[in-house]
């Protein structure tokens, strides 16, 4: 992977999305484990895996219709 890889990686919207995502997670995990509220905490949990899936899949998605329209896979 090249630099022009990584940099166009760290600038991708769906990136930094789900990073955003699990960072709401992780403060709403920590918000239940100290309330005491185990319901927030697991929710927060959840959610966090929740949102590294869905980047995932919607990554597995650009990447199948780059290859259908004959581009490059990018085999990161």
């Amino acid at each position: 992977m090249t630099t022009e890889d990584i940099v166009r990686k760290l600038t991708s919207r769906k990136f930094w999305l789900c990073t955003a995502a699990f960072l709401g997670s992780v403060a709403a995990s920590i918000a239940g484990i100290t309330t005491n509220n185990q319901t927030v905490a697991i929710i927060g949990t959840v959610c966090g895996v929740v949102s590294a899936a869905i980047y995932a899949a919607a990554e597995q998605a650009v990447d199948a219709a780059r290859l259908k329209a004959g581009g490059a896979n990018d085999r990161d």
